[in-house]
């Protein structure tokens, strides 16, 4: 087992010390046995815990379908929103090549813009395609309608026995409109456990298949989050573990004022982390008048968007910045006879050089400006480190939502929109909700 995951809290030392969080110990290790026995509120909803283990039996079969779709298709088409697609989306970005991409996955049902979705019903009459539809209920507008159109697209060039082949449902095991779906058409299918939410489950089918699909070594993601999850399972000390410490520092700056958390990469590459990161932890915590409101930034691009507002705007914030430690690639600086472009105090340099200097930069300006921030750092960029950095994430925030008091697995201020949304589309059932908006929308 290799670490490749290290957390650095220096720089929050004017707002949390190594005391203070060793102060905290009695309560975070309370809420870290309710959640390891399975007694916190959402337990539920635990079922991630050990999914880098229980997911094992499938991979023979994710890998088998993911090979052939390698082999008879141009892409795979996932439809999904929220943790449906984020995790599979923020691993298969963060392994690619970071200018060329990879888009053998392409993405379907995360939004209802309609410009996208012409353009994405005209891209697959034009390519050989599978499709990966995921949705527990297989009610959520967004996917649904994407699912809707789709299949009726398909329609006009594939039998009803070719779409078996190439429609995969991952869903409920038993009920819902997507399962019905399924089992009427004889559509492939994977199972949503019960106990495992949709912003967790990117070990599970619901990521694992688009990142096989996409080229990348599953066993290797899942072999790097079962290390990371012994390890959390096995440190119960607050300073002994990095993703406790994280949680620990994150409730102590909240009770200091600071609301906002930006996570900070100076990777492009990680841009899709930073949002699978977002759903995570705003979906996680934000309930009950309560939370951390997670926003990310990428630099040093937002420096020159952002940088200002950070360094001085309002100090409701603190940072969260994300690194890799071995570049994949060096790209030697070489000087230039005439320093016309006066860049020759870099020469024998390299820019991963340049940019390793500018978080440091950053994170010491930011904190001289009251802005108290802590570094992740990846040792590189693969699939056994990423495995690490998601099942980090995943059991931090765990703590921490426990630690604010909060149900960490629920999502009840999600229903709202969708509600509403019903309503005024005139979806059956809908009436009364319809009506009362409609008094609202006229100022009654």
């Amino acid at each position: 087992m290799a670490k490749q995951l290290s957390l650095d809290i220096a720089l929050l030392q004017d707002y949390v010390t190594e005391s203070d969080l060793e102060n905290l110990q009695a309560k975070v290790s309370a809420v870290r046995e309710s959640l390891l026995n399975k007694t916190c509120a959402g337990s539920d909803y635990t079922g991630w815990i050990d999914l880098p283990w229980s997911v094992e039996s499938q991979l023979p079969v994710i890998k088998e379908i993911a090979a052939e779709i390698g082999d008879r298709a141009d892409h795979l088409i996932s439809i999904g929103i929220g943790g449906s697609y984020l995790g599979a989306r923020s691993a298969i970005d963060f392994l690619a090549d970071p200018l060329l991409g990879n888009d053998r996955v392409v993405y379907f049902g995360h939004h209802i813009g309609s410009d996208y979705t012409a353009s994405l019903l005209n891209f697959v009459q034009q390519k050989n395609v599978y499709v990966n539809v995921i949705s527990k209920s297989g009610t959520t507008m967004e996917p649904a309608l994407g699912f809707h159109l789709i299949r009726e697209a398909l329609a006009k060039k594939y039998s009803r026995d070719e779409l078996r082949t190439r429609i995969i449902a991952t869903t409920d095991k038993a009920s819902g409109v997507l399962r019905g779906i399924t089992d009427a058409e004889g559509y492939r299918s994977f199972i949503i456990e019960d106990d495992i939410g949709g912003r967790f489950s990117v070990l599970s089918p619901s990521g694992l298949l688009p990142i096989a699909v996409a080229g990348y070594d599953i066993e290797a993601l899942l072999a790097g989050a079962r290390d990371m999850a012994h390890i959390c399972k096995s440190e119960a000390a607050v300073l002994a573990s990095d993703a406790l410490t994280y949680a620990a520092a994150r409730y102590l700056l909240f009770q200091k004022g600071k609301q906002v958390e930006i996570l900070a990469s100076f990777e492009p590459s990680a841009h899709s982390i930073a949002e699978w990161w977002k759903q995570l932890f705003g979906e996680s915590e934000g309930k009950e008048r309560t939370g951390i409101y997670p926003a990310s930034a990428n630099l040093t691009t937002d420096l020159h968007s952002l940088g200002q507002f950070m360094q001085e705007g309002s100090r409701c914030l603190f940072e969260t910045f994300f690194t890799i430690t071995a570049a994949r690639a060096r790209v030697p600086i070489h000087a230039i006879d005439d320093d016309a472009d006066q860049l020759n105090f870099l020469a024998d340099q390299s820019v991963e050089f340049v940019n390793q200097q500018a978080y440091s930069a950053t994170s010491y300006a930011h904190y001289e400006g009251d802005l108290p921030n802590m570094t992740i750092r990846l040792a590189k960029r693969d699939e056994y480190t990423l495995g690490q950095l998601f099942y980090f994430f995943e059991f931090a925030v765990a703590i921490s939502g426990l630690l604010l008091g909060v149900n960490p697995f629920d999502q009840p201020g999600v229903e709202a929109y969708k509600q509403n949304m019903f309503a005024l589309l005139g979806k059956p059932g809908y009436e009364e909700r319809r009506a009362a908006l409609a008094k609202k929308i006229k100022g009654e």
